[in-house]
């Protein structure tokens, strides 16, 4: 942190996102005692079998899955993703993606991945928001492990009803169709990476997922800083 941002600092101090308390110089979004006890999944220890990949099995391509962190709406860590999507902080989107990514490195997640895809939103959603909650964590995962982020191979046709309150079924409805592949030029014989903010019945990444599918010698994974718990 450079003198500047001190200063600024100092007269504006930075808040962790979940406690309010002041974060340190070294602190990111979050002060050490929340991220410390942030209820992480360990998906990324058996990527294959987990509870988040067995949403994909039979229904999508999807080979591998993992998130950092078990995900309860209303809950203090689902301010993490709350003022990701709407209080126009890219930032916690960067800083949680570097921090997936740390602890994902000490295993062998990233190892055969050659490409990050954040899931995309609709122009007017946006819009809306300024950024791409998807591609602000992609940002900070590439920080860490260098791989390419690609950003134009799919689009999402149309903004259908938000999924918060849609059954499993009703979110695989919602956005079925929604994704449509328009440049397979970065993506064919690659490992690919899908990435998200939260996973809750798998439905949006099926859905980017089977979009993909049909691209010359794809594979595709996914991860997300939430993971819905039933």
């Amino acid at each position: 942190m450079n003198w500047w941002t001190r200063f600024l600092d100092f007269i504006s101090p930075r808040l962790c996102v979940v406690c309010g308390q002041r974060l340190a110089p070294t602190e990111r979004s979050l002060c050490g005692v929340c991220l410390f006890h942030l209820p992480r999944t360990g998906f990324y220890l058996k990527p294959l079998d987990n509870p988040m990949a067995q949403l994909f099995w039979k229904l999508s391509p999807v080979q591998k899955a993992a998130a950092l962190f078990y995900y309860q709406p209303h809950s203090e860590t689902a301010q993490l993703v709350y003022r990701l999507k709407y209080n126009n902080r890219p930032d916690i989107g960067e800083n949680m993606g570097r921090v997936i990514a740390n602890e994902l490195q000490q295993s062998d997640f990233f190892s055969n991945i050659d490409v990050l895809l954040p899931v995309p939103l609709s122009s007017k959603r946006l819009r809306q928001r300024g950024y791409n909650q998807s591609e602000m964590l992609a940002i900070g995962v590439s920080d860490i492990t260098h791989l390419p982020i690609v950003t134009k191979a799919l689009r999402r046709k149309e903004f259908h009803q938000s999924q918060t309150k849609l059954n499993r079924w009703q979110r695989q409805e919602n956005v079925a169709d929604t994704f449509q592949l328009v440049d397979d030029s970065h993506l064919k014989g690659r490992h690919v990476l899908l990435i998200d903010d939260v996973c809750t019945t798998g439905a949006t990444l099926i859905a980017c997922a089977n979009a993909l599918k049909d691209v010359e010698g794809i594979r595709i994974s996914s991860l997300t800083l939430g993971f819905t718990k039933d």
